[in-house]
């Protein structure tokens, strides 16, 4: 049975194991796509990748509905893609990064954008505008290795049919290897660790009827969520 903060785990074939994911941190890189930082007004020079934190009450799961923050005027996606931890380690090497790697999954970093232009403006953290309650929408993880990630292309976002955002993650300004290093120099990763890898160009508002589907090309797993306003 799955719980609040568990992911379904697939195989390559998209069918489901009898194991659940337990989720622990939800890890989110910042700019690690040229293009995106250049269109959020950033210089995309490749300086050492920063990263922030969303809670354990950010996770959805896929095929649920997104519930519009009742405080956000500007809710924006962000597609990415999203590594799985599957073991403890500190002070990772590029050289056993890849060990740490339990499989993939699609995600969104849906973002509050006015409220996190506003903790900016202030020089405040973003929570408020990045950890909202199922700001972290997440497909089941499939397991993988960098190997079989080579077989995937492009992310692509759809909202209401209509393709809105695309991007190969193999553009990543820090790849996965360097990603794990850099977090591992600062934090424990631990097994149930998710790592949301950045978003490439193309982010965009949405609004409640607006139905987005997140994909991989070649992955077995789709995000499906519809952005609903809570009833009064």
């Amino acid at each position: 049975m799955l719980t609040r903060y568990t992911l379904p785990i697939c195989d390559h074939d998209g069918s489901l194991s009898v194991e659940q994911f337990s989720v622990n941190k939800i890890i989110c890189i910042g700019r690690n796509y040229a293009e995106h930082a250049r269109e959020m007004g950033h210089d995309p020079e490749r300086e050492p990748p920063f990263f922030f934190f969303k809670p354990q009450s950010a996770l959805a799961q896929n095929n649920t509905d997104f519930i519009y923050p009742h405080f956000s005027q500007q809710v924006e996606h962000e597609l990415e893609l999203v590594v799985a931890i599957g073991k403890s380690g500190a002070q990772i090497s590029v050289a056993d990064a890849a060990d740490y790697i339990f499989g993939f999954a699609v995600g969104l970093d849906m973002t509050c954008r006015d409220r996190q232009k506003e903790a900016k403006k202030l020089g405040r953290p973003w929570e408020l505008g990045k950890g909202f309650d199922g700001s972290a929408p997440c497909t089941a993880i499939q397991r993988g290795s960098l190997t079989t990630l080579e077989q995937y292309g492009d992310l692509v976002l759809t909202r209401n049919g209509e393709e809105v955002q695309r991007g190969n993650w193999r553009t990543m300004v820090w790849s996965i290897p360097e990603l794990i290093v850099e977090v591992s120099r600062y934090i424990k990763l631990e097994a149930g660790d998710l790592i949301f890898t950045g978003t490439p160009a193309g982010v965009g508002q949405v609004t409640p009827g607006d139905a987005l589907c997140a994909s991989l090309e070649g992955f077995s797993q789709e995000l499906t969520i519809v952005i609903t306003k809570k009833q009064s």
